[in-house]
């Protein structure tokens, strides 16, 4: 029924018996009872209006302060659609707080910082990576001009410029950000930072091992491609000379094919498409051999001794044994001749580990972060002399990462090293 007439029908009943009640008093009494019946109806009837309107009010003051009556005549329907309107309501705001909160979580968690700001550049809001990015505090700094807050050069000469289509990269607070200003609304501009600080790492080591791998190869190549050319050039060399130039060209042809073997096992180690085969692992067997390695290469210069006291694991015995055996092969390598090597395989205190310490030259607290990086050497001089490739660190770190373990390293430049190779205990 159309909602007009629910609304007059009932009003213009009401108002009849009125007229209805007040024509039956004057016929029976007289015209002054009419009236006063039909007075005391209209204010009987005005009254109850009044009434509801005052309980409107104050439940408009505070919707959720009390509960609405229930109504009489067109109020029930009218109550009826006030408690609809204010149930509705409170289901969006739900629904809009929780929207809100998963904005805010997914704001929280992202690795971009977001900063909000007003049209003239006030802080209004930002997440916790824009904190990290640009040394922000939300609750200290909002309000605040953002010109005013970071100051570098290059940033206010883009707020300046106002070229946003094209982002902003920017040196700050030691790490290497992209920032770019988006404006949105009509009001407001979105600043979003980008931390490139790894990306930048990553990009500095990968053209670091280009240049490192180029030159460590192409060492030992102007070398046999020289003798070479002695050798065309000069047909009648005498045999001393000529087996002494071979026994060089076939030293540094081993050189290069033990870089490009390290660097097909970096590889193949770093692939996705070489999973981890675990095997039970005879380390009592698989000791022996890293021991009698580590002596072949010491040529008995060095006093190497060996314990085992652990058990067997499970594990790729041949990366496993490519592991400790680059651990005990530097181990001589750095320890000058009547020093002493010690190999052990041993329980730590989670687990399984395998622990090569030597009384060598060691190495000094700023190199040890940054010993398992690829060609790093702490001595360039003395890793030729050792002959070394500068991959075996690495090697060993990522053999140990797919075996879920760990490399630590306790050394003192003069003092000796210990390399501890940690496994999981299960």
């Amino acid at each position: 029924m159309n909602p007009k007439l629910l609304f007059w029908i009932p009003a213009l009943l009401r108002m009849s018996f009125i007229l209805l009640g007040a024509g039956v008093f004057w016929w029976l009494f007289g015209l002054v009872y009419g009236l006063a019946v039909a007075f005391l109806s209209v204010f009987i009837l005005l009254f109850i209006q009044l009434s509801y309107l005052h309980q409107l009010g104050d439940w408009l003051d505070d919707p959720h302060s009390g509960k609405l009556p229930d109504g009489w005549g067109s109020w029930t329907n009218i109550f009826s659609r006030l408690y609809r309107l204010r149930r509705d309501d409170e289901r969006n705001q739900a629904e809009l707080t929780e929207w809100l909160a998963r904005f805010r979580q997914a704001m929280h968690l992202l690795p971009d910082g977001v900063a909000i700001m007003d049209d003239v550049l006030f802080l209004e809001w930002c997440n916790p990576a824009a904190e990290r990015h640009l040394g922000l505090t939300l609750e200290r700094d909002k309000g605040m001009r953002v010109t005013n807050l970071i100051r570098h050069p290059d940033f206010i000469d883009y707020i300046i410029l106002g070229r946003y289509e094209n982002p902003l990269t920017l040196s700050f607070r030691d790490r290497k950000l992209i920032c770019q200003i988006i404006p949105f609304e009509n009001r407001r501009q979105i600043l979003v930072t980008h931390d490139a600080t790894e990306t930048q790492r990553i990009e500095e080591m990968r053209r670091d091992f280009i240049a490192n791998a180029s030159h460590e190869l192409r060492t030992p190549l102007t070398v046999i491609v020289g003798f070479l050319e002695i050798a065309s050039s000069e047909m009648n060399l005498d045999p001393d000379t000529r087996m002494s130039h071979l026994k060089l060209m076939t030293e540094q042809g081993h050189r290069m094919q033990r870089l490009i073997e390290d660097m097909l096992t970096l590889s193949r180690l770093e692939s996705m498409d070489y999973p981890l085969r675990s095997e039970s692992v005879d380390i009592a067997a698989l000791m022996e051999q890293v021991v009698q390695e580590a002596r072949a290469l010491s040529g008995g210069k060095h006093q190497i001794t060996s314990s085992v006291n652990g058990p067997n694991i499970m594990g790729n015995s041949e990366e496993l044994r490519s592991a400790f055996g680059n651990l005990a092969s530097n181990a001589v390598r750095y320890t000058p001749p009547g020093g002493t090597v010690h190999l052990a395989w041993q329980m730590g205190p989670n687990g399984p580990q395998f622990v090569a310490t030597d009384t060598g030259i060691g190495i000094d607290q700023k190199h040890i972060a940054r010993l398992t990086e690829r060609f790093y050497r702490v001595d360039k001089s003395r890793s030729r002399e050792t002959q070394g490739t500068g991959l075996g660190l690495a090697i060993v770190k990522h053999v140990l990462l797919r075996h879920g373990g760990n490399l630590t390293i306790k050394s003192e430049a003069g003092k000796g090293s210990s390399f501890i190779a940690s496994l999981p205990g299960a």
